[in-house]
């Protein structure tokens, strides 16, 4: 098989035919689980074909929701994107638990965010620093026309500064710039404007009397926002007296001290850290896809923060003061309510509905909640009854999908499961032996 021109071009019909005949044997039931996933509205079909290149078909998540969120004392019902049994469960029944004990509490730390025009530079540091202080003005007002928009929102360029890597890289510098892009996640403007202003860099360094003719030939390398927003920064909190956490105060004050301990363990120990994190991610990766927000984004700047330390750890806090139990955590959200597919995807524009149309600070305090809920949930079973007991029941349907089971031999499988422990092994046995005749 040659190398394929033109495939872009093809129709999505064509694009199935060819993956069929080059890469799934010319199995005719793999076009149709393609093409069953096409959506049967045309217009809306269309849209989803123009959202990425090369699209096929649609790759579908359940889209649930978790009620009685109580943030800032506020009801929320918040919709979830994901695949995996039980998350949207366990954020529901954190969510009724803090919901009798104050609810969560949420605020935006800083709205922050940062691109960089990296370059190489081979002349006098001194020289250049002297260049940028002259320049300043000039390379910001070339970027007049692109700002108009987004300051008459209340954003744009808030600073930007000359920073000296030679350090770690020989000839390296780096323009670093501060953004606050509003309600916009804010790529798209904060890229155009490092292009800008690196092309207008450039221009006046060649220019340059004060350069000699070595030191006119600024060489950009990348003009690229970063992901890494630890200024764009969001806490989320609840707190109760210790006493009221479970049915009795001494089996209240033994389950705080063992979670408090869970979290202690996730600060020091990298391998359960991850782990700890990737829960809390479920949380806030769920309601980003909602969104229509980059999740990828959002993760990298989390794992980012967990480590600014020099070591990875534990994003969630908690500890046991005078009486009360506090658990919070602060965490890098870059988020956007305008813009992208928040104007576009049907589903997304429903999701941001039904969060009463939130600003991106309401949206950051919304989806950090998410986060600690989850957090909450997944460590408060983990020091408790374990975390497989109600994931296993979660997953119970997934395995019962699995196997073809009739209506009947699911009624059969999940009373026989309400009373036993779930296995992926111990379902299959069941199974079976209803299906021999073993009820």
């Amino acid at each position: 098989m040659s190398q394929i021109s033109g495939f872009s071009k093809f129709s999505k019909d064509q694009k199935i035919e060819w993956l069929v005949e080059n890469f799934l044997d010319s199995r005719p039931q793999a076009a149709k689980t393609l093409r069953q996933y096409w959506n049967r509205d045309e217009k809306l079909q269309k849209l989803h074909d123009e959202f990425a290149e090369n699209t096929v078909s649609n790759y579908y998540l359940p889209f649930g929701v978790a009620p009685n969120f109580i943030i800032n004392d506020k009801e929320f019902a918040i919709p979830m994107a994901i695949e995996e049994s039980s998350v949207v469960a366990a954020a529901s029944k954190a969510a009724k638990f803090w919901g009798t004990r104050g609810g969560f509490k949420a605020e935006v730390l800083g709205m922050t965010k940062v691109g960089q025009v990296h370059f190489n530079f081979s002349g006098s540091p001194e020289k250049l620093k002297r260049f940028f202080e002259e320049k300043k003005t000039v390379l910001l007002n070339s970027c007049a026309d692109l700002s108009k928009k987004m300051k008459q929102r209340g954003g744009g360029i808030l600073d930007m500064e000359l920073r000296d890597k030679t350090d770690e890289l020989p000839n390296y510098f780096q323009l670093h710039l501060t953004f606050n892009t509003a309600d916009a996640m804010g790529a798209n403007f904060i890229n155009s404007c490092l292009e800008q202003i690196g092309s207008t860099f450039e221009k006046e360094a060649a220019g340059y009397s004060g350069f000699n003719e070595t030191e006119r030939n600024v060489e950009i390398i990348l003009c690229i926002l970063s992901n890494y927003v630890p200024e764009c920064l969001v806490r989320a909190k609840v707190e109760c007296p210790v006493d009221e956490l479970q049915s009795t105060p001494e089996i209240s004050r033994a389950y705080a001290e063992k979670f408090v301990r869970a979290i202690h363990i996730a600060n020091v120990e990298p391998y359960r850290a991850v782990t700890h994190n990737k829960g809390i991610m479920n949380g806030i990766d769920s309601v980003v896809l909602a969104t229509g927000n980059d999740f990828r984004a959002v993760e990298a700047a989390a794992h980012a923060y967990a480590s600014r330390d020099g070591k990875y750890q534990s994003l969630s806090k908690a500890e046991v003061k005078n009486g009360h139990f506090y658990f919070w955590m602060d965490i890098p959200l870059s988020l956007g309510t305008v813009g992208g597919l928040t104007s576009l995807h049907p589903l997304v524009k429903l999701a941001l509905d039904l969060l009463q149309r939130p600003s991106a600070e309401e949206l950051m305090k919304i989806t950090a909640v998410a986060g600690l809920a989850q957090n909450f949930g997944a460590v408060g079973s983990l020091v408790t009854t374990g975390i497989q007991k109600g994931h296993m029941k979660m997953h119970l349907m997934n395995i019962l999908n699995q196997y073809n089971a009739t209506e009947k031999e699911r009624k059969l499988v999940i009373e026989y499961f309400k009373e036993n422990v779930v296995s992926h092994q111990a379902v299959v046995t069941k199974l079976e032996n209803i299906r021999d005749g073993k009820y």
